[in-house]
């Protein structure tokens, strides 16, 4: 061959560490670094730049797959098999290519001139490897142009989701690392003022009353317990050889993270060694655990006991699935109803956060509208549901029918329907509480949370549990503490 194979160019340009050295660029902004203090958030931080890092390197590895790049990597690839004399008979033609579309011709040419009364043996291989050099250089300008403009896109997306967490202070629940990292994957929704207002508004109004917050533990409590032989499961104990990933065992390199191991330090870190000055900033790191170290994964065989799950047929706990709320909208409810009702929904949702489930919210009354509370801009979701306007009247079996609907499908396995209303409307017909109770036969929850002391106890009789919220005017304007 007369040059180096440009196959794996773009790879070996993206691993050569651009990517870490922006990932340190990141961690090193003071705001990312302030909120990467934070237990919770500091998780989410580092796995999304992880998540971020995966993208970017897919992303510039395909700047080679553009028009620029794509035919001069072709004809660079068939001039290095060539031997010396048939690359004599056609180099010309090869040069003449390039003028139209590398900015490699003028020193193409330049060389080609040059050698022309020569011929000299080395001249291909001299030829190819400048052009090899060219062609890494174009492509790691590129690459490192792309990263850029990327590395900016996620810096703005990383300030927006740090804002948007600590205006979310105090209007959530202190939730474990999964919350936190479900809640950070919401926080990208864009909040005005006025979302952010609506939030506090009902946070401040769960903390002046609790019995809504206990009425939605309870749920959730109650959402995995079930009586079914063929879908309960009891733990049952064995010893096992199983391997198991560690950081002690160095097999592979799978990213950077923050800690006090000297071998494992990137080398970068050994710069404020350099000036006595910056040599205390090392040590206070050092101490801290925050030099960034190499993060390494490897398999580790251990014996162990492992707990497998057996069928027992007796009562037990099974997967927990979503939420589905239907919230009466109707005129009815305005008032401190509506108030209840959506401050229950919030407490759900924070629920299934922490538990790792989806939650849902129906409208009802002369239409219906369709929220999905923790799904991805979720936050904003959660916004629009707040701030809606409770009018019109009351559609409670065209809900009903929509949530049985919802109930057939896979998604919905094992959810839990919830029905927050006044319950101030007719009975509903024989056909729609026969289906019901089909769907509470196979072990699907119907609950209900009445707003009112003027509900239907007939509509209530339908579901499985129904709890009733409907305090004097005197508990509630007084507040709780």
């Amino acid at each position: 061959m007369l040059g180096a194979d440009s196959v794996n160019l773009a790879i070996a340009v993206a691993e050569s560490g651009i990517i870490d050295t922006a990932i340190n660029d990141l961690m090193a902004r003071s705001q990312v670094m302030m909120m990467s203090e934070n237990r919770g958030v500091s998780t989410s931080v580092k796995n999304h730049l992880l998540k971020w890092r995966g993208t970017v390197k897919k992303r510039i590895t395909r700047v080679c797959e553009t028009d620029r790049f794509k035919q001069e990597l072709s004809l660079y690839q068939e001039v290095i098999h060539w031997d010396e004399a048939y690359f004599f008979d056609h180099i010309e033609d090869v040069v003449k290519k390039l003028e139209w579309h590398s900015a490699f011709y003028v020193k193409a040419r330049k060389m080609l001139n040059d050698n022309k009364s020569q011929h000299n043996p080395m001249f291909p291989h001299f030829f190819c490897d400048q052009w090899y050099q060219h062609l890494k250089t174009s492509i790691k300008q590129a690459q490192v142009s792309e990263l850029e403009a990327n590395k900016e896109k996620v810096l703005s997306d990383l300030y927006h989701r740090i804002e948007t967490i600590q205006e979310m202070d105090g209007i959530t629940q202190e939730g474990d690392e999964e919350s936190m990292g479900r809640l950070w994957d919401m926080a990208s929704a864009r909040l005005k003022r006025s979302d952010v207002t609506h939030l506090k508004g009902y946070a401040d109004f769960l903390k002046k009353h609790p019995k809504i917050q206990e009425i939605a533990t309870q749920l959730g409590r109650m959402a995995g317990e079930v009586d079914d032989p063929s879908l309960t499961t009891m733990p049952d104990e064995q010893l096992q050889v199983v391997e198991e990933n560690t950081d002690e065992v160095a097999d592979d390199i799978v990213g950077i993270h923050q800690s006090n191991d000297l071998n494992r330090m990137l080398p970068n870190e050994t710069m404020f060694l350099a000036h006595p000055e910056l040599e205390v900033v090392f040590y206070k790191h050092l101490v801290d655990k925050r030099l960034m170290n190499y993060r390494v994964k490897g398999k580790s065989r251990t014996v162990r006991k492992v707990v497998a799950q057996k069928p027992e047929h007796k009562s037990g706990e099974i997967e927990k699935g979503p939420f589905i709320l239907c919230v009466d909208a109707s005129g009815s409810m305005k008032g401190f109803p509506e108030k209840s009702v959506k401050a229950m929904a919030y407490a759900l949702m924070q629920i299934a956060l922490a538990e790792n489930r989806e939650c849902f919210v129906m409208l009802y009354s002369t239409e219906q509208i369709t929220y999905e509370l923790t799904k991805q801009d979720g936050l904003q979701e959660v916004a629009d549901f707040l701030s809606y306007t409770f009018f019109g009247g009351t559609d409670l079996e065209q809900a009903l029918i929509n949530s049985m609907e919802m109930l057939q499908t896979e998604r919905y396995r094992n959810a839990d329907v919830l029905v927050l209303s006044d319950f101030i409307a007719p009975t509903q017909s024989k056909e729609l509480q026969k289906q019901v109770d089909e769907l509470k036969s196979r072990h699907y929850r119907f609950h209900a949370v009445c707003v009112s002391k003027y509900g239907n106890p007939e509509l209530t009789e339908m579901f499985d549990h129904c709890w009733h919220y409907s305090p004097s005017m005197f508990e509630r304007f007084t507040k709780r503490h």
